[in-house]
């Protein structure tokens, strides 16, 4: 039996340092349990940048080797091409801070025509397959069986407590791949570019009190401000000006 483990970059909420994700971490302690249990291959993949430090975090987590795939751009192809003939792939629902859509376990799956479970809080594998049981809202959860191959997408909130040891760090290591997997057409219509801020629209504050609010709701009233047409283009933004200080939507 053979098992893998998508690890990426993860990104701390505070200090947005890059460090290890803590969803890939959790599938990754669920697939050391699984894989010492059925006596299974195991290897973890990242398709990215091979020097990010923060992968060296996931050797300390009991990974004895990170691969990763030199990947520019759409990464599912390179994916797909390395992993036909696993039994298992393990992931976390979706990255931190980064490509962070959650479409990859999706996209992957399909493009490997094997089975996806999603939202696991944990998993077993069986003869007849691989069993999870899902994460659903209002504290529900379900048992769901696949036989396998099949993909696992892992919850947040797994069942799963990642144990940190310095020692396995220094032991493992990291292995750069070269892929030549050619990108999808669908991956080739889509242009990358650094993405731009969006300007904040001003609005001014609501003063008026709940009552007045929720007439005017029902009924049909002016909101005041006014309309100027006459007057040069020097008057006409002191008027802006003017409003925008009253609601103080600038400072000076």
């Amino acid at each position: 039996m053979k098992i893998a483990v998508l690890v990426s970059v993860g990104r701390h909420p505070v200090s947005a340092k890059a460090r290890y994700s803590r969803n890939d971490a959790a599938a990754l302690t669920m697939a050391l349990a699984i894989a010492k249990d059925r006596g299974a291959a195991l290897d973890v993949l990242h398709a990215g940048d091979p020097s990010e430090p923060a992968l060296q975090e996931y050797l300390a987590l009991g990974a004895a080797r990170v691969e990763v795939l030199d990947v520019d751009g759409d990464a599912i192809a390179a994916l797909a091409a390395r992993l036909k003939g696993y039994d298992l792939v393990m992931t976390g629902t979706r990255a931190e801070g980064a490509y962070d859509s959650g479409m990859l376990p999706y996209r992957l799956a399909d493009a490997l025509g094997v089975a996806l479970l999603g939202s696991a809080v944990d998993a077993a594998v069986q003869d007849a397959g691989v069993e999870v049981r899902q994460f659903m809202p209002k504290g529900l959860r379900r048992r769901v069986r696949a036989s396998l191959p099949a993909l696992v997408a892992v919850h947040p909130m797994a069942n799963a407590a990642p144990r940190y040891a310095y020692a396995r760090l220094r032991e493992g290591t990291i292995a750069p791949v070269v892929t030549r997997a050619a990108a999808d057409a669908e991956s080739l219509q889509w242009t990358i570019r650094p993405a731009a801020a969006k300007p904040a629209r001003l609005a001014a504050a609501e003063k008026r009190s709940g009552h007045a609010r929720m007439l005017s709701a029902t009924t049909t009233e002016s909101r005041g401000g006014s309309v100027v047409i006459e007057g040069s283009s020097v008057e006409k933004a002191q008027v802006i000006l003017a409003y925008l200080r009253e609601h103080q939507l600038v400072d000076y």
